[in-house]
């Protein structure tokens, strides 16, 4: 019985790691630079199928990831400065309906190129064997999803909470003009952080490919799941994003275990009572009022 309890919460805690790679940088975007990019998980999208692509025709897998993230990153940068900056300050409704048409480009645009069914990345022989744990023995590649994710979740807590890099952006947020007045360039600023935010979803697209995987409908399908680790975490959150990927990952989980026909609905019920209970978010912002 202990086994069994220690496989789902691992099972969990793997399929949470992949939400907060890829929510993470919405987290950012949405969270920090207030811009509402429904068209995040189309980079995630993007990450899953060059990794697919790679990986496929017998390139080395991290060279795969690499690419899958890099890319992603450059895309990003380019949207920033090209599309979403114009649109920074003309409110949310413009900027909801530029990224859901941004979705259905891309979406037309992958299923022109790769086809209307799924597109499976490739993973190394030694990922897919199973690996003991002392107690049982238990799928190498969800193993190093927790072990990849914990070790990015660090550096970036570090990076966004600690380092001068994380203040220049909360300054920059919180009064732009301000941050222009002592000479940080907010452009460039929030033109690499929206290619970080991206650049990452397109990582945890790629790395998450072996339980979300590459479809043209996955920047619609997943959406949904990515707000609400966001809005659940406390917009603007890294710490509350992290804590409510592993809650949503473990419920959903839990659910699929023993509740199979009714898992989905459990999810958005937790969903519903966690913001009945904090309807900031599990741990928002200082900033927030409760």
């Amino acid at each position: 019985m202990l086994s069994f309890a220690a496989t789902i919460l691992l099972d969990g805690v793997s399929y949470g790691m992949i939400l907060f790679l890829i929510s993470v940088g919405l987290t950012v975007t949405m969270g920090l630079m207030r811009v509402v990019n429904l068209a995040h998980g189309s980079f995630a999208m993007i990450g899953g199928y060059i990794a697919g692509y790679f990986t496929q025709r017998g390139y080395d897998f991290y060279l795969a990831l690499l690419v899958a993230t890099i890319v992603p990153g450059i895309l990003g940068g380019l949207a920033e400065v090209t599309v979403f900056r114009p649109l920074y300050r003309k409110g949310e409704l413009a900027q909801v309906l530029l990224t859901i048409g941004f979705v259905f480009i891309a979406t037309a645009a992958v299923s022109e190129i790769y086809g209307a069914f799924p597109y499976p990345v490739q993973f190394p022989d030694y990922l897919n064997k199973p690996v003991s744990i002392g107690f049982r023995t238990y799928p190498g590649y969800r193993l190093f999803l927790i072990v990849v994710g914990a070790i990015i979740a660090a550096v970036l807590w570090y990076v966004i909470e600690n380092s001068l890099f994380g203040a220049r952006l909360r300054a920059a947020v919180d009064n732009s003009r301000m941050a222009r007045a002592v000479g940080m360039n907010v452009g460039i600023l929030f033109t690499g952080t929206f290619m970080i935010g991206c650049a990452l979803a397109g990582f945890g697209g790629a790395i998450g490919a072996g339980i979300l995987s590459p479809e043209p409908s996955y920047a619609l399908k997943y959406v949904v799941l990515f707000l609400v680790v966001v809005i659940v975490g406390g917009e603007g959150s890294f710490k509350g994003s992290f804590v409510a990927a592993m809650a949503l990952g473990i419920i959903d989980t839990v659910g699929k275990y023993f509740l199979v026909e009714t898992a989905a609905y459990l999810l958005y019920a937790a969903v519903f009572v966690l913001l009945l209970w904090r309807p900031h978010g599990l741990l928002p912002p200082r900033t927030v009022a409760r």
